[in-house]
């Protein structure tokens, strides 16, 4: 259960960082380097959520399943 609990609050992370590149866009209008701070971040918790399924994966934590099933 842990798991899925910090799975989701990765990606609400993820989804909280792509908003705040789309403002810092809009808003600053190239002026600083929020757009691009925002979105790095959003791409380093993007490979690390990817990392961390693959993990979960391999240690046993996580239990893929096929479509359906």
């Amino acid at each position: 259960m842990a798991g899925k609990i910090l799975i989701v609050a990765a990606l609400a992370a993820i989804l909280y960082n792509l908003g705040a590149g789309l403002y810092y866009m809009m808003v600053d209008k190239g002026g600083t380097d929020r757009t691009l701070n925002a979105l790095t971040r959003r791409i380093a918790l993007s490979v690390g959520l990817i990392l961390l399924v693959i993990l979960g994966i391999g240690l046993g934590w996580i239990q893929p399943h096929g479509i359906g099933g």
